[in-house]
């Protein structure tokens, strides 16, 4: 049944298996925009989120955590818009972004989006239209009618136009569902009620209409009965008028309260779907109003459904999405069958271009035009669904119909009618553009081809293209007929479309040919073109080939530009190219190969070649580029006056060093005067690379020495070659370029000094200046000195000294004395030398050689001066020490000399000189030493107390690496300070430095030995803070002993930090000391606590003490040590609740609630805690105070009352938690302690108030333990419909053997409306296991709605076959279904359910297993079983499997019905069992029937058979085989003529005929002798015949057949002479004319067609009329016999 419904119903999802809740799925919480969204609020663990499925890709399904009170996707898009209140916001999902939002003035009870851009919104008294475009608000469209009011909104709809708008609500008076409309008109601005449950706009076409016609439908459920309706809106002006249709709507006696909810158009099909809220579908015929089909699609509620294709997608309350569209196959068919509305499916079988119409269709059109109703037939046969009579036969026919006066002829129509509604196809286009362009039309087909109207191809282009190229071009590329398109392109010169549309399309023309024809028009765009080609990858034609184009048209220029385009990759594949190229241009265009060698683009072509023409044509510097050979080189080189300066210099950059040198030399010889500057350029260039010694040799060689000069002029500054250096100093003295050997000894450092120095001396120049300079620069001067001293050349001696460098003078003066110079001329030169010489240096060469004396004047003139230079104060010093002159004097006031070397001068002479040297100079180091060396400890304590320097101390009282410590030396020298040094100090720096000193030093004992030294006795410092606090912390860490002594004696000091400092110490009784004598009480009795102790000695300082500060320390550590009395009395009397937190934990912990009430009350008067109160109303519980409980309970408190009652429940405290729940109205847990009171009816009462499922789920269980199982189900009830309750409910139940009351549950659950598959499911599982009476009944009615793999196991557990059949059909496995009844064939067989199952199984194994199982148990049904299974069975199979049991006749039937399939097994096995059976009326036509079987097998077998019939199948048999020999054997032994000659006739062999002729004159049998000349007439041979005739005496029995045979000759001449007579008119017409005649010679009888002409005789392609055919070319059926032959042989 469900394979014949006109609809197809397809699930897409099962919400619930994306982890959607069932309870999520409601219209409240779930919107349907569109076929491509769904959105769902949920809200799990308290948090709610929106979950949006996409329908076209579920795995793309999320969830945002969005807070709202609806949500609504957009139609298209990822755009959600949400309402919370009246706050509206629309978000755009893919780009994060809020794209608008609005705060409505009112409530907004329903909205939708309408338009992918506009939404909705339904208020209480008005509707609004809300665009996301912009910034507009909502615009108010209408008011809301009074006759909506109190209803809910459930439905919005407006038409395209959105000027016609419905507003749908419903409302439920006395029970039933009443559905009100609002429709609205915007352009009149009216409304009108109408009692509807739901409404569409849609437009359909009329016949006749030029327009679509607006209608609106709606539906209605009344209280008399229900009805759908259609009326026109906005009628059209030309358009025939609709009138309102209206139809009764079906609704079962079951649905009672059912009543439409949706209605979605199907535009295609033009009618409406109109769904019920109980799942039922009908679809109705706008334009009739007709009931088409009603299905009930849902067996759960459906609540919300949107438009889906042409069909209708909608969710019911289970969490299905379904859908529901027309079923193209089958609806023509079922509106016939079961409506018999032939106008309605004649409709819609053509608007929808629909199967199953088509017969009528052709009986329609053939009697249009059997009626002459042409015009008709022509639009019937345009608008036939999908084209079934647009053909060339119906073209035919229309073209030759003569059209009505005063209309369309029916050809016109007919394409009128296509366009209007579509497209003509190919053969109707080219019909119809011919006589278009032939009356000039063309104007026409542009318009056709613009609006698709026509189907293009190659015959439509070929009839546009003479009359419009661009036209037909178009025309071409949308038939896709590439050689047509290219050659437009190419006619029109659109060239660089060719290679674009080629690719485009993968075609591939001859490219040469078509570039040849092109340059030949247009050698630019031919280039353009033929570049375009070569750049396709691969190229599409080869560079070679276009230059071989190019250069057969001589477009030289055009072949240039090709190249250097095709040739820019520089491939070596092109070499021959790029010669080719530049050969080319260097014959024709010099300048043009000029500017391409010169850009570098090419590497790989005839370098040689083409230097030669280069060279040739003048070009000399491309000719050097590309020569490589030596000669060549050097014989263009050469023509220096036409080379480029700079480039050749550059040119040789290329050349190896001895090709260079090589050219350099053949420069030289060609012309010196004009090469040398170039060449010295090269040189100085190329100078390290050439190598500057093989340069000069070749300058030596041609002895230029100016050019040698100039060259090693211009590399001598960046040269590092000492030679070259010296060769240009020789080079320069040579050319008497002295102030350039000047320069040069003095900037250049890269000569060899020695050998340059040895050179001027031999040299022996007029100036010794250059001499001087090298001296001087390499520190030569005492060899300079010796050598002008010597030669008497003094003065240069005093320029040296007093012009060159004065700085040199101390040496000078050292050589002078060396070679014992008379003082006074030293004197003399020193006093004269300015003073920009090392006076120290002086001194040292003075010093060294004894004569220090000779600058005492000097040194005292240069101090008298004012001079800074240390120096002359250090040579005064020494001179001073050593001849003893006041030098204490000199050491202490004087600032200038250096204190470290004067000091070191003085050691050994006098240390106390010295220590006044580092002492002014603060030589810390060798003071130290000196010091310490010499014993002198005090002048060292006495310094390093003045110096205060801690580094300075710590290497006198700790050492150093570079002088070790000497433990004697340390304690002089801190008796020195302890003793002396320190007591006379009285700067406070100086003693705080110092104690520093000792303290870095690790030195205790010795630093508590000078500060009570200081502090002690009476000093400066003897009340000092901070020399207190270190006296005390020095002997806590020291000598601990003291540390109360010195508590005592000192008052100055920091006692908390000391204290501290002592506890850290484990000085507890210092620091308690401490503490108290500073009175810091709580410190102390931290000190008693903490350190001590001792609580007692504690509570006795508190006691003292008496301070709440000290009392709150005390009851802290009392409840530290679980004095938890003591601690909470402490408390008491400190009046302090601040530590209220751990006093409530460990009272609680130790069970003192008596104590804790006391401890509670004070701090609930200091502080107002939740915690406290809660506490205490805990404290309460446990010391069953219950009054002060209630007391509190009714005053106004702060305390957390849940929690509390929680906390005594959980304790057991249950009449606490009674007054505590009732306090809070938490009917929840008041149920369950009443439960665990045991007032189980005032529970349940609580129950219904809390409405919690854990509170039903312990109330239940409380009353089934007490067997109270009327308020057991009362609470169950509650709980099954919750899924995740059900299994355990179902447990506890059975575990405790109430059976009847579980089932007694669940099926009361079943009319609730929550009811869920789980409750369906449980039940069903109950009634195998202990009800099996019940479970078919109970599937029958709920089989969709339980979990049937579920069942299923449970049906296999109970061995319900039956059950178990009828679940695995339902649930689609037909496979288990059918090995089911197989295998429990005894109880759940049924044979039309068991053919109904067969059919549908996947496993085809299953159909053989299913044949077997009828062979052994039904073997007479087995013909009706294979007759159903014939479509997928293996006959061959099925044939051997009967044959091997030997039970063909069985299934008999079946072989019948399986031979339409031409089977050999099922041939076969047939035609034995005919064979068996002597049926050989049936075996004749089996064969002749079905030829699939083994012919000559059969015939061997039937010729031995006893029964004539079968014999002839057997000759019959070898006729079809062609065996006509075996086959004539048998008949002729059978005695059976007929058949032989029949057999002769159709081998179509003489041979065979004539022999058998001869049988027959043989056996004496002229009758069948005569018979077989008329059967086989056309195979016999008349000469045969004749000759058999007249030797046997049968001239009488052949006679019939001459007689024949002459009237068929005789007929053939009388053809011949009419048209030989013909032909002689007709050529003695063109004689008259003046036609040469006929050549004499040709053959007049045949005409002037000659041999081999159309009047030969014999077998013709056109026979002529009336002429019968030749003697060889009888073919019965076709002609025949004549007459008289007919009559002579009409007896046989």
């Amino acid at each position: 049944m469900a394979d014949q419904l006109p609809i197809k119903l397809q699930e897409h999802l099962m919400l619930t298996e994306l982890g959607i809740d069932v309870s999520d799925i409601s219209f409240n919480t779930l919107t349907l925009q569109s076929d491509r969204f769904i959105c769902i609020r949920e809200k799990k663990t308290q948090r709610e989120q929106v979950c949006i499925v996409d329908l076209k890709d579920t795995s793309k399904t999320f969830r945002r955590p969005i807070t709202a009170d609806s949500a609504i996707m957009n139609p298209d898009n990822q755009i959600v818009a949400l309402k919370a209140g009246r706050n509206l916001q629309v978000f755009n999902l893919e780009m994060k972004a809020k794209v608008k939002s609005c705060l409505m003035t009112e409530d907004v009870q329903f909205w939708r989006w309408i338009t992918p851009f506009d939404i909705a919104l339904v208020t209480e008294t008005s509707v609004y239209h809300w665009s996301i475009e912009g910034t507009a608000s909502p615009v108010k469209q209408f008011d809301r009618h009074a006759s909506l009011n109190g209803t809910q909104v459930i439905s919005y709809c407006t038409n395209a136009k959105m000027n016609w708008m419905a507003l749908i609500g419903i409302s439920a008076p006395q029970g039933r569902v009443v559905g009100s409309m609002q429709l609205f008109n915007k352009d009149r601005s009216a409304s009108q009620p109408i009692e509807a449950h739901a409404a569409e706009f849609s437009e359909i076409m009329l016949d006749g209409a030029t327009q679509p016609t607006q209608v609106f439908s709606f539906a209605t459920r009344t209280a008399t009965g229900a009805k759908f309706h259609v009326v026109e809106i906005d009628h059209v002006e030309g358009n025939p008028a609709f009138p309102k249709r209206s139809s009764d709507i079906f609704f079962p006696p079951e649905a009672v309260a059912d009543f439409p909810i949706s209605m979605q158009a199907g535009p295609k099909y033009e009618i409406v779907y109109v769904v019920t809220k109980l799942g039922f579908i009908h679809l109705y015929d706008i334009e009739s109003g007709a009931c088409i089909f009603t299905h009930r699609i849902s067996g759960d509620t459906v609540f919300v459904t949107t438009r889906h294709e042409n069909g209708i997608l909608f969710v019911n309350r289970k969490g299905q999405v379904l859908s529901v569209i027309v079923d193209d196959d089958k609806v023509i068919p079922y509106i016939l069958q079961n409506t018999g509305n032939v106008e309605l499916a004649f409709r819609m079988a053509s608007h929808a271009s629909l199967p199953g119409a088509d017969q009528l269709y052709v009986q329609r059109f053939q009697q249009l035009m059997q009626q002459g109703r042409y015009n008709d037939a022509a639009k019937m046969a345009a608008s036939s669904p999908r084209g079934m009579l647009r053909t060339e036969n119906t073209i035919n026919q229309l073209k030759h119909l003569q059209s009505q006066p005063g209309q369309l002829s029916p050809i016109l129509q007919y394409f009128a009618t296509i366009l209007e509604k579509g497209e003509l196809n190919r053969h109707e286009s080219i019909e119809l553009a011919r006589p278009v362009l032939a009356s000039n039309r063309k104007a026409l087909l542009e318009k056709w081809l613009k609006e698709d109207k026509l189907e293009c191809s190659e015959e439509l282009g070929d009839i546009v293209q003479p009359h419009d190229a661009t036209l037909a071009l178009s025309i071409y590329l949308r038939a896709n007929v590439p050689p047509k398109v290219v050659l437009c392109f190419a006619q029109s010169g659109q060239y660089d479309k060719i290679v674009l549309y080629c690719k485009k399309v993968s075609y591939t023309p001859d490219w040469v040919p078509l570039l040849t024809q092109i340059a030949r028009i247009d050698g630019d765009k031919a280039c353009e073109f033929a570049l375009s080609l070569v750049k396709e990858d691969p190229p599409l034609v080869a560079a070679d080939q276009v230059v071989g184009v190019f250069t057969s048209l001589n477009l030289v220029q055009q072949t240039t530009r090709f190249l250097l385009d095709a040739l820019k990759d520089d491939k070596e594949s092109d070499a021959h190219l790029q010669t080719k190229l530049l050969e080319m241009n260097l014959l024709n265009a010099p300048q043009v190969a000029d500017a391409i060698l010169g850009n570098n683009m090419f590497s790989h072509f005839d370098r040689p070649y083409i230097a030669q023409l280069a060279e040739k044509a003048g070009l000399y510097q491309r000719a050097l580029e590309l020569y490589g050979n030596l000669d060549d080189i050097k014989r263009v080189a050469v023509h220096t006056e036409i080379l480029n300066s700079e480039w050749l210099i550059g040119y040789f950059g290329n050349l190896s060093v001895d090709d260079s040198l090589a050219v350099i030399r053949q420069m030289l010889e060609h012309n010196i005067s004009q090469n040398l500057q170039i060449v010295v350029q090269i040189a100085t260039k190329y100078s390290e690379l050439l190598g500057a010694q093989k340069i000069i040799d070749v300058f030596e060689e041609f002895r230029c020495g100016e050019g040698l000069y100039y060259y090693l002029g211009s590399i001598v500054n960046v040269t590092e070659d000492p030679a070259v250096v010296f060769k240009y100093i020789q080079a320069a003295i040579s050319t008497y370029q002295f102030k350039e050997v000047e320069r040069i000894v003095r900037d250049n450092n890269h000569y060899d000094p020695e050998k340059v120095k040895n050179y001027l001396k031999e040299a022996n120049l007029s100036d010794q200046l250059p001499l001087i300079i090298v001296c001087d620069r390499y520190d030569f001067v005492h060899d300079l000195i010796l050598y002008l001293y010597s030669n008497g050349m003094t003065k240069y001696i005093e320029v040296y000294v007093q012009q060159v460098n004065p700085s040199r003078l101390p040496q000078v003066v050292g050589a002078l004395l060396d070679v014992d110079c008379d003082e006074q001329i030293v004197k003399s030169l020193i006093s004269s030398t300015p003073t920009q010489f090392s006076v120290e240096d002086l001194v040292t060469e003075v010093e060294r050689r004894n004569r220090l004396k000779i600058l005492h004047r000097w040194l005292e003139a240069k101090a008298s001066e004012g001079t800074q230079d240390s120096g002359v104060y250090n040579a005064l010093a020494k001179i001073y020490i050593d001849s003893n002159y006041d030098p204490e004097r000199f050491l202490s006031t004087n600032k200038l000399y250096d204190p470290r070397s004067i000091g070191a001068y003085s050691e050994k002479r006098d240390p106390n000189l010295a220590y006044i040297a580092y002492s002014q100079g603060q030589c810390d180091d060798e003071l130290l030493r000196l010091t310490s060396e010499n014993g002198m400890f005090k002048q060292q304590a006495r310094y390093l107390i003045k110096r205060r320097d801690l580094e300075l101390w710590n290497k006198a009282l700790v050492g150093s690496d570079q002088q070790p410590l000497n433990q004697s030396h340390r304690r002089q020298l801190i008796d020195q300070i302890v003793s002396y040094s320190l007591p006379e100090a009285d700067d406070p720096e100086e003693v705080s430095v110092c104690v520093k000193a000792f303290m870095a030093a690790s030195l205790p004992k010795e630093l508590i030995e000078l500060l009570e030294r200081i502090i002690l006795e009476p000093t400066p410092f003897s009340n000092n803070n901070n020399l207190q606090n270190l006296l005390i912390l020095t002997a806590v860490k020291v000598d601990p002993s003291r540390v109360a002594d010195y508590i005592e004696r000192l008052g100055n000091f920091d006692a908390p930090d000391i204290a501290e400092i002592c506890l850290n110490n484990n000085l507890h009784e210092e620091a308690f000391n401490i503490y108290k004598r500073f009175e810091v009480n709580t410190s102390a009795i931290g000190v008693l606590i903490d350190h001590v102790g001792s609580l007692d000695r504690a509570y006795e300082y508190a006691e003292r003490c008496d301070q709440p500060d000290v009392w709150s320390c005390l009851g802290q550590a009392q409840l530290n040590g679980l004095r938890i009395k003591e601690a909470i009395d402490s408390y008491i009397r400190a009046d302090d609740p601040s530590n209220y937190a751990e006093v409530i934990e460990v009272a609680t912990r130790a069970g003192k609630f008596d104590d804790l009430v006391r401890f509670l009350l004070m701090a609930r008067k200091k502080v107002r805690e939740p915690m406290v109160e809660s506490e205490l109303l805990f404290a309460y519980a446990k010391t069953e105070r219950l009054s002060d409980m209630e007391d509190m309970l009714r005053g106004p408190n702060i305390a957390q009352v849940q929690k509390v009652g929680d906390r005594c429940y959980d304790e057991g405290l249950f009449e606490a938690a009674r007054l505590l729940f009732q306090n809070v109205s938490n009917w929840a847990r008041l149920a369950s302690t009443l439960v665990r009171l045991g007032d189980y009816q005032s529970a349940v009462d609580c129950g219904r108030k809390a409405n919690s499922t854990q509170v039903w789920r312990d109330v239940n269980s409380a009353c089934i333990a007490e067997k109270e199982f009327r308020l057991a189900q009362i609470c169950g009830l509650h709980l099954i419909v919750h899924a995740e309750e059900l299994d355990s409910l179902v447990r506890l139940y059975e575990s405790n053997g109430y059976i009847d009351e579980l089932c007694a549950l669940i099926e009361n659950g079943l009319g609730l409306e929550r009811a869920h598959m789980g409750m369906f499911t449980e039940l069903a599982i109950l009634y195998c296991k202990y009800r099996p009476e019940q479970i078919m009944d109970h599937l029958k009615l709920y089989w969709s709605r339980i979990n049937i793999p579920k069942v299923i196991r449970a049906c296999e557990s109970a061995h319900l076959w039956p059950e178990l059949v009828f679940l695995y059909v339902h649930y689609d496995e037909f496979d288990n279904a059918a090995q089911t009844i197989i295998s429990h064939s005894a109880d759940a067989w049924e044979h039309a359910s068991f053919k109904d199952i067969i059919v549908k199984v996947s496993n085809v194994e299953l159909y053989y297993k299913a044949l077997r199982f009828y062979l052994n148990e039904q073997p007479m049904l087995l013909n009706d079983l294979l007759n159903v299974m014939m479509p997928r069975i293996d006959h061959t199979r099925v044939v051997s499997m009967f044959l091997k049991s030997d039970n063909i006749p069985l299934i008999s039937k079946y072989l019948v019905a399986a031979q339409t399939s031409n089977n050999k097994a099922v041939n076969e096995a047939y035609n034995d069992l005919l064979i068996e059976e002597e049926d050989f009326v049936g075996l004749r036509n089996s064969i002749d029937n079905h030829d699939n079987f083994d012919g000559i097998g059969l015939a061997q077998r039937l010729e031995k058979h006893e029964l004539l019939e079968f014999r002839r199948i057997a000759a019959h048999l070898y006729n079809q085989a062609k065996r006509w020999r075996q086959s004539l054997t048998l008949s002729k032994k059978d005695k059976l003529y007929k058949d032989a000659m029949t057999t002769a006739r159709v081998s179509g062999n003489t041979e065979i005929a004539e022999d058998l002729l001869r049988y027959f004159v043989e056996s004496g049998n002229p009758s069948c002798f005569s018979a077989c000349l008329f059967t086989c007439y056309d195979l016999v041979r008349s000469d045969v015949v004749m000759e058999l005739a007249w030797r046997h005496g049968l001239t009488s029995e052949a006679m019939p057949y001459f007689i024949n045979l002459m009237r068929e000759y005789q007929g053939k001449v009388d053809t011949l002479t009419t048209e030989l007579n013909e032909l002689k008119a007709k050529v003695d017409r063109g004689n008259t004319n003046g036609i040469p005649a006929p050549n004499p010679g040709a053959n007049q009888l045949l005409g002037p067609a000659g041999f081999g002409g159309r009047l030969l005789l014999g077998h013709s392609a056109s026979p002529v009329p009336g002429a019968g055919p030749a003697p060889n070319a009888f073919i019965p059926g076709q002609g025949g016999a004549p007459a008289a032959n007919t009559q002579q042989f009409g007896s046989f």
